[in-house]
């Protein structure tokens, strides 16, 4: 009896320091942008990095954006009322030299995004990471290979993506499917109360009932409930309130991957809860920021199969997806 029992302390110790002596996994954090690009991306890579430090289960390195983008002018300007033909010829015209010089700027800030990310993205060079976060990333990233990321993801890596993630390669089909739906528009930003659709899985288990949060509420396209596990959505119009059901969060298995996606996160007191404490500018608590760490802490460990949950497909059902 001591023998068996001296035996079976030794395989606990044994277990004990093997996860003691487990190393953290890998993640490649992205946040290049090549359409808007948001406030946001900072203190989303700091926060990241935090949680990794804090945590124990990943290291972060990052692919920043290679330098300052040029900004757009915008839309042409719009005739005012009172205004003579002769000031808003002018105004067009300026306008139009701002748009030419913008086009030829960023014709060749897009060249250095593409030799930047050749470099950076390679797939020799990111292979052995474990997981890939692509924070707030927008538009074309210019990945040399993107078909061959994707198959990266299938072939048993993590990939999560915050926000606008979800507004990042929207001609490229192969990662619109792979994420489970694309940015279509928002409006303003909003208090929404989600309802939590798997309230055991480690992304949604530490949001509370009736969490609330103020933040930009996306509408997607391309999304269907059956081929996502739902963690958190709306089943009316963010803003107008008018029925239908929206999504906020999901995660699916993909291949031998796994994928976890949250459209919160575009606003910094979101994502901190330091961030300008006792400002006008803070439209969130520091809990409802903690939480929010909380609630992607556990989609990052649970895409790194660090932790199990739920992932079956299709358990929001019986809903009308709103326009």
């Amino acid at each position: 009896m001591i023998r068996r029992s001296f035996l079976s302390l030794l395989v606990v110790l044994a277990a004990a320091s093997g996860q003691a002596l487990a190393a953290p996994k890998k993640l490649l954090v992205v946040t290049v942008t090549t359409g808007f690009r948001h406030s946001s991306i900072e203190t989303a890579e700091k926060v990241l990095g935090e949680l990794g430090q804090s945590s124990g289960a990943f290291t972060v390195d990052y692919v920043h954006q290679p330098s300052a983008q040029p900004k757009n002018p915008g839309r042409p300007p719009e005739k005012k009322g009172n205004e003579s033909e002769e000031a808003f010829k002018a105004r067009q015209e300026t306008y139009s030299k701002a748009l030419a010089d913008f086009n030829a700027a960023n014709a060749t800030w897009m060249e250095e995004v593409k030799a930047y990310m050749a470099d950076k993205m390679a797939l020799d060079k990111i292979k052995d990471y474990d997981g890939f976060i692509f924070a707030n990333t927008t538009g074309d990233l210019l990945l040399p290979d993107r078909e061959g990321f994707v198959e990266l993801i299938k072939g048993g890596k993590a990939f999560v993506a915050m926000h606008s993630g979800g507004d990042t390669y929207h001609p490229f089909r192969g990662y619109v499917d792979m994420l489970g739906g694309e940015f279509k528009t928002h409006k303003a930003q909003v208090e929404v109360q989600p309802i939590l659709h798997d309230p055991a899985h480690p992304a949604t288990k530490p949001i509370p009932n009736g969490y609330k949060v103020y933040d930009e509420i996306y509408i997607f396209k391309s999304y269907d409930p059956a081929t996502v596990h739902g963690l958190m959505g709306l089943n009316n119009h963010p803003n107008e309130g008018t029925p239908g059901y929206y999504p906020i969060s999901w995660c699916k298995a993909f291949g031998k991957g796994r994928v976890f996606y949250t459209s919160l996160g575009h606003r910094e007191d979101v994502w901190d809860p330091t961030w300008k404490v006792d400002t006008k500018d803070r439209k969130n608590s520091p809990e409802i920021a903690k939480t929010y760490q909380e609630h992607i802490l556990g989609g990052i460990k649970w895409a790194l199969g660090l932790v199990e949950g739920e992932a079956e497909l299709g358990n929001v059902k019986d809903v009308t997806l709103g326009e």
